[in-house]
């Protein structure tokens, strides 16, 4: 019983990345059943053994968004280094994280998540406040340190720490990869330091 809910958890992260796929050739507008199905090599049929509408697959998408964003949070958590440079580490791997699935932006900008069904906007939502949870601690873990000052709102420079990120993906996804997001990230490093060290 364990193995086949294994293959199914599998399968339904290969449907969620088959949905990002999409999403990357054809958009929001795009995404539908019979594409996601023909991206991982199924019939229409046989994707709803594993999701029973288009619905059941964007949700599976923000919980596929969510665990590599938790993953990064992750694996800079375990490294030894001071709680800036972990902030570092995070800005770079959720800029590289962009850089290879740039249907995550068109995912988390869409109509459907800021106007669409409240359930995907309420998740997208919590995603989006979990991260910045994540980034208040090692916020806090700074200050215990003493490389990030005392009087630092966590929350504030949370949003701010995201705000290094998002002027620049929404300027890259509008001008097709034009915009250089790694070198923007990098100037607003330089700041975000001079503001909270």
């Amino acid at each position: 019983m364990r193995a086949r809910k294994t293959r199914t958890k599998v399968r339904q992260e290969q449907i969620a990345q088959g949905a990002l796929d999409v999403v990357e050739r054809h958009g929001m507008r795009g995404l539908n059943v019979a594409r996601v199905a023909k991206a991982v090599g199924f019939v229409p049929s046989g994707l709803y053994r594993h999701f029973s509408s288009k619905d059941d697959v964007l949700a599976s998408v923000l919980d596929l968004i969510a665990e590599r964003m938790d993953s990064n949070v992750a694996q800079v958590r375990r490294c030894s280094a001071t709680a800036l440079d972990r902030l570092h580490d995070l800005l770079t791997r959720h800029v590289e994280l962009v850089l290879r699935n740039s249907a995550i932006p068109r995912v988390v900008f869409s109509e459907e998540m800021l106007h669409g069904q409240s359930a995907h906007r309420r998740r997208m939502y919590e995603i989006i406040r979990g991260y910045l949870h994540h980034v208040e601690q090692l916020i806090r873990d700074g200050q215990r340190d003493g490389c990030i000052r005392a009087g630092v709102d966590p929350e504030a420079a949370s949003v701010l720490f995201l705000g290094l990120l998002q002027p620049g993906v929404v300027l890259w996804a509008m001008s097709d990869g034009e915009f250089d997001i790694a070198s923007h990230a990098e100037a607003g490093w330089k700041l975000f330091i001079e503001a909270v060290g």
